[in-house]
């Protein structure tokens, strides 16, 4: 009888645990987001690790996966026959708390992200939309007021926007984050986007919605029931890391710990290229760059040394952009970056059908070592120009200037090697210093820096996106560069029709910003990134942002 109950026993165990082993385990993906983001707020985010997450776990009108423009919560859209209303046809879908989304939390979510009150990064954006009232609402310019901003909901489904001049790349601009809705009441619940790092007050409409947030740690996505798409999601949780030492997660990534990593240790880059199949290299549309602080004091000018400090100086500008040896550079890099003689990247063409980057040229800038001579030749110049002896501007930069980057191994070794040609050519060695992202983020903003790390990637289709972040208005001209001259460019590229006249007036703003030289353009960017042969279904945005709505994992 005993033996019996044993063998029972034994069964009843064997047939629990193999019962268990057949429940659907959830497909975890292990990704590593990098720095910890400043927001998760749509309207908010200004920066691509933020706008990361923000990808998988909200939706906009359409979704934008390797290149290809894919309805979103809108079904379809036409264009009036002038091309300056744009219909968009929402889908029925919920926010991820199962309530309806409707074409009034469109208006809501772009209201806000141009209001003033929100302070919103990207606002300046919104001159580039071409929506009719848009740029003097998010400007407060006198007497703008949201009603005369022209977007509004016709019905719960139908969404429809009024632009100024007929724009191509209107639609496929709302694919990008700041453009994606966000719930009024989520919004309200958490002041200045606390909410969207808060899973008690989260609410999204995307993939993915945010269940838990650490400080400093990571955070986990699951999958959104209330997900339009939903059936097409192959990833039941996400756990995101926040590790922004790129040795310490390629570390984590050949452990087993991590499926997905934004970027690899610049020395084995080559390495990978070479030897494994998990790596990727991309061509991304943007650039790194360095910036000088052209305006220290705040006075709104760019003239007098003495009260805007050095930097004002465009020979000493000059000066340091021709003593770099960008070909070098790449070289160390080696992931395929384009050395930079100008601003705007390869990839755009313009009226012509012609790559701006290739018919834009160089502007005098040698990507080699062949201005180091002139540089010298600038430098002396400019010393004099400030009543300085060579010696005494070497002392100057040595004793009183700072090169600042956010902290990673590939900045600081871009910076090392821009610190040593700086000494070789011209005499003088700048101490270097780097800073969290987050404080690095703050530090930038606030202009508390002599030259620092830049880098920009555009947010659409055309050389504005990237131009235009230097126009004297705009939040993220971080050399405080001003030159009515180039915003006039900017303004009249913007306001015409004549999409000729359009791009002529993009090559000369390009042509007065090089030889202003308010930055110091090192690179155009390509993205790498190493993920698991098991992952499939993943893509990225021509833009740079990474997509996992559609991903799954393919384990034997």
């Amino acid at each position: 009888m005993k033996k019996l109950l044993l063998v029972l026993v034994s069964l009843v165990l064997v047939f629990g645990l193999s019962a268990c082993k057949t429940e659907e385990e959830d497909v975890v993906f292990n990704w590593n987001i990098g720095a910890d983001p400043a927001t998760l707020d749509p309207t908010l985010n200004g920066a691509s690790d933020g706008g990361d997450v923000i990808n998988q776990t909200f939706e906009g009108l359409v979704r934008e996966i390797n290149g290809v423009i894919y309805p979103g919560i809108a079904e379809s859209w036409e264009t009036s026959s002038n091309g300056k209303v744009v219909t968009f046809h929402l889908r029925e879908s919920n926010w991820s708390d199962g309530t309806p989304l409707t074409a009034d939390d469109f208006v809501y979510s772009w209201l806000h992200g141009m209001n003033p009150d929100s302070a919103s990064e990207y606002s300046w954006i919104w001159e580039y939309t071409n929506v009719v009232g848009a740029m003097d609402y998010a400007f407060a310019e006198e007497g703008a007021t949201a009603a005369d901003v022209g977007i509004r909901a016709v019905d719960d489904l139908t969404f429809e926007v009024t632009l100024v001049n007929p724009t191509s790349y209107f639609v496929s601009l709302t694919a990008f984050y700041h453009f994606l809705p966000v719930k009024q009441e989520a919004v309200e619940a958490g002041a200045d986007g606390i909410w969207a790092k808060d899973p008690d007050l989260y609410v999204s409409n995307g993939p993915f919605v945010l269940t838990e947030y650490n400080l400093g740690e990571g955070l986990r996505l699951e999958k959104n029931e209330e997900y339009w798409n939903k059936a097409e999601v192959g990833i039941d949780v996400i756990e995101g890391k926040f590790i922004d030492n790129e040795t310490t997660a390629y570390a984590a990534y050949y452990a087993g710990e991590l499926d997905f990593i934004p970027s690899v240790p610049t020395a084995i880059v080559p390495i990978l290229i070479a030897e494994s199949d998990e790596f990727y290299v991309f061509p991304l549309l943007g650039t790194y760059y360095y910036s000088f602080n052209m305006d220290p004091n705040e006075d709104g000018e760019n003239t007098d040394h003495v009260l805007d400090g050095i930097w004002s100086n465009v020979n000493l500008r000059n000066a340091l952009s021709y003593s770099i040896d960008r070909e070098a550079i790449t070289e160390v890099l080696g992931a395929g970056q384009v050395p930079a003689g100008g601003f705007v990247p390869p990839g755009f063409l313009d009226d012509q059908g012609l790559d701006f980057f290739e018919e834009a040229g160089t502007y005098g800038l040698v990507t080699d070592d062949g201005n180091f001579a002139e540089a010298i030749t600038l430098f002396a110049t400019a010393a004099t120009e400030m009543g300085m002896t060579v010696e005494d501007l070497q002392n100057q930069i040595t004793n009183s200037e700072e090169l600042l980057y956010n902290t990673s191994e590939g900045h600081k070794l871009i910076a090392e090697m821009v610190q040593e040609m700086w000494a070789t050519n011209l005499g003088f060695t700048i101490p270097l210093a780097n800073q969290e992202w987050a404080v690095f983020q703050a530090t930038r903003s606030a202009g508390d820096f002599s030259i620092a790390r830049g880098g920009w990637l555009t947010d659409f289709m055309d050389p504005s996106g990237l131009l235009a972040i230097f126009a004297s208005t705009n939040s993220y001209n971080d050399p405080n560069y001003y030159n009515a001259t180039f915003d006039d460019l900017l303004q009249d590229a913007q306001e015409t029709t004549d999409m000729g006249l359009h791009y002529t007036k993009l090559y000369a703003a390009q042509t007065i910003f090089m030889e202003d030289m308010p930055i110091i353009p090192v690179y155009h960017y390509t993205d790498t990134m190493l993920a698991k042969d098991y992952i499939v279904g993943w893509g990225r945005s021509v833009l740079g942002s990474v997509d996992f709505s559609r991903a799954s994992i393919e384990k034997e």
